[in-house]
C-alpha cells in the first residue's frame, strides 16, 4: 500500500530533532555519528517503501522500535553513571590496595551479595581441592594394592574357560583347576607345571575339591556325574622364574582378539587319569558343584534338576536328596568342623542344611538377595558369606541370620567367592574381569592389579585361598582360560586399611 512521503518525512525530522535535544540534556558525547545517521537513513528508507502492512499496524511497529531504542539508552546511561561511581569508590580506597568492581561492599544488599559470591567462591574450592585430592588418594590406593598384591604365576594349559580350582589341604599341596573344556589338572603351585590330567568326564568339569586327609580329588560335571578319582604327584624341584609382575594402571580394557583367543601355550605333554574310583550318578542335569563333608566319608553336590544329593563315598549310595530350590542350584558348599551344608540357586536364595543330629536334618532358607546367589560359603567362625548376580555379597551370622550383618556392593555380578582362613578376608571374583578384596565388615582391602600385561582378560570364575603356601596365597581363575597364583602381603594389607 503506498504511504504518504510527506507525513514520513515530517516524522522522520521530528524524530531527529528530539533525539538531538535528549542527546544535548544528558551532555553524552557520540563518537558513531556516522553510524547512526546510516542506520537514520535506511529507516526513513524503510519508512518511505511500500509496505503490504497495514498504516496503522506499521505505526504501531514503529513507535515499539522507537521504545526499545529509548530504554536501551537509559541502560546505556545508567550504566556510565555507574562506572563513575565506582571509578570514585576505587580512588577512595587505593590507599588501602583494595579495588570493587560492581559496588561498594560496605553497604548492605552489596556487601550481602559479595559474601554471597565469597562463599559460593569458597565451596568451588573446596569442591575442586575434595576432587583433586580424591584422585591423588585413588592413585595412591592403586599404587599401594600392586605394592601389596603381585601376581606370581600363571597357570595355562586348558583349552577352555575354567570354572573352578582349589588348593589340596594335605601334601603335597597343589592347586586343581576345572575346565568347561572336560579336563580337570593338578599344577605344582611353584612351577606352574602341569602334573596330571583327569579326563574321564564327558562334559565341562564345573567344580573340583580335594579330599581334606587323602589324595582324591571330587569333580562336577555336566555330564550329569560326580566323580571321584585318585592321584598321584611328585612335585618338580622349584626353579627360580622371573618377576612377571610389572608396574600397570588398573582398569585397562582389553580387546576380545587377544592372545587367551588362540591356543595356550600349555606343557605338551602330561600324565592322564582316565577312569574314576567312584562315580556318583543319580541326578537328572548339570552336576554344578560338588564338596566333601568333614571327614571325607561322605560328599554333597548340587544340580540344575533342583536337588542337591548326599551321597556316601565308600558304597556311592545316595544317602540324601535335598530339595525345596524353585530354580536350578548353582553352588554348594560344606563346614570346614561341622556337618553343615549350604546350597545357593538361581531363584536368589540359599538353603542352609543341618545334618548334625543323624536322625533328622533341618533346613532353613534364606531371602537376603534379589537376584541368583552365585555361591554361599562357611567361614571358619560361625558366618556365611553369600554373593550374587545382584551384585552384593553379604555377611551372615549363623546364630541370628535374620539380617546380614555387613553388606558389600559392587559394580559387577560376582561369582565363586572365597574366605581366607586366619584372617578371614574375603576375596570376590567379579565378571568385569576383577577381584576384589574385603574384610568381614565389609570394608575394602584392594584391588589386584589388571592390565593389558598382566590379570584375567575375560570373566574371573573363582577364588581361593591358600594362606599357608609362601609363594602363591590367593589363586584366581576365569574364562581366559588360565589361573592365576598371587602374593598377598595380608599383614601389610590389614596394616592399611
Amino acid at each position: 500500500m503506498p504511504v504518504e512521503s510527506g507525513s514520513g518525512g515530517v516524522s522522520a525530522a521530528g524524530r531527529q530533532a528530539k533525539q538531538k535535544r535528549k542527546s544535548h540534556s544528558l551532555s553524552i558525547r557520540r563518537t558513531n555519528s556516522t553510524e547512526q545517521d546510516r542506520v537514520g537513513m535506511q529507516r526513513d528508507l524503510l519508512e518511505g517503501q511500500e509496505s503490504k502492512l497495514p498504516s496503522s499496524i506499521r505505526s504501531n511497529l514503529l513507535d515499539l522500535f522507537g521504545q526499545i531504542e529509548r530504554e536501551f539508552e537509559n541502560l546505556y546511561i545508567e550504566n556510565l553513571e555507574l562506572r563513575r561511581e565506582i571509578d570514585t569508590l576505587n580512588e577512595r580506597l587505593a590507599a588501602d590496595g583494595q579495588t570493587v568492581d560492581g559496588g561498594d561492599l560496605s553497604k548492605g544488599p552489596l556487601k550481602a551479595k559479595a559474601s554471597h559470591s565469597t562463599s559460593q567462591l569458597s565451596q568451588k574450592l573446596k569442591t575442586t581441592y575434595k576432587a583433586s585430592t580424591s584422585k591423588i588418594v585413588s592413585s595412591f590406593k592403586a599404587t599401594t594394592s600392586r605394592a601389596l598384591c603381585q601376581l606370581a604365576k600363571e597357570y595355562v594349559g586348558h583349552r577352555d574357560g575354567i570354572w573352578d580350582l582349589s588348593v589340596s589341604r594335605a601334601a603335597p599341596v597343589i592347586l586343581g583347576t576345572a575346565s568347561a573344556d572336560h579336563n580337570a589338572m593338578l599344577w605344582s603351585i611353584e612351577t606352574g607345571k602341569c602334573l596330571l590330567k583327569y579326563v574321564g568326564h564327558a562334559g565341562s568339569v564345573n567344580s573340583i575339591k580335594f579330599h581334606p586327609t587323602e589324595q582324591m580329588a571330587l569333580t562336577a560335571s555336566g555330564d550329569q556325574t560326580a566323580h571321584i578319582w585318585r592321584f598321584v604327584v611328585q612335585l618338580p624341584a622349584p626353579q627360580p622364574v622371573a618377576d612377571i609382575s610389572v608396574p600397570c594402571e588398573d582398569d585397562v580394557d582389553f580387546s576380545d582378539k587377544d592372545d587367551a583367543d588362540g591356543e595356550p601355550e600349555g606343557p605338551s605333554e602330561c600324565p592322564s587319569v582316565r577312569v574314576a574310583s567312584t562315580v556318583l550318578k543319580s541326578h537328572q542335569g548339570v552336576v554344578i558343584a560338588a564338596d566333601w563333608l568333614v571327614g571325607g566319608k561322605q560328599a554333597v553336590t548340587a544340580s540344575w534338576d533342583r536337588a542337591a544329593n548326599l551321597y556316601d563315598v565308600e558304597t556311592s549310595e545316595l544317602v540324601h536328596s535335598l530339595t525345596g530350590h524353585d530354580q536350578e542350584l548353582t553352588h554348594c558348599c560344606t563346614h570346614p568342623t561341622q556337618r553343615l551344608v549350604v546350597t545357593s540357586s538361581r531363584d536368589t536364595t540359599f538353603r542352609l542344611w543341618d545334618f548334625r543330629d543323624p536322625s533328622i536334618h533341618s533346613v532353613n532358607v534364606f531371602q537376603g538377595h534379589t537376584d541368583t546367589v552365585t555361591s554361599a560359603v562357611f567361614t571358619v567362625g560361625d558366618n556365611v558369606v553369600s554373593g550374587s548376580d545382584d551384585r552384593t555379597v553379604k555377611v551372615w551370622d549363623l546364630k541370628n541370620m535374620r539380617s546380614p550383618i555387613a553388606t558389600i556392593r559392587t559394580d559387577s555380578a560376582v561369582n565363586r567367592i572365597s574366605v581366607s582362613v586366619s584372617q578371614r578376608i574375603i576375596a570376590l571374583p567379579h565378571d568385569n574381569r576383577q577381584v576384589r578384596l574385603f574384610d568381614m565388615a565389609g570394608v575394602r582391602l584392594a584391588r589386584l592389579p589388571r592390565s593389558n600385561r598382566q590379570g584375567h582378560r575375560r570373566m574371573v570364575c573363582c577364588s581361593a585361598w591358600s594362606e599357608d603356601n609362601p609363594y602363591c596365597n590367593l589363586f584366581t581363575c576365569g574364562f581366559d582360560r588360565q589361573a592365576i597364583g598371587w602374593n598377598i602381603n595380608i599383614p601389610a594389607l590389614l596394616q592399611e586399611k
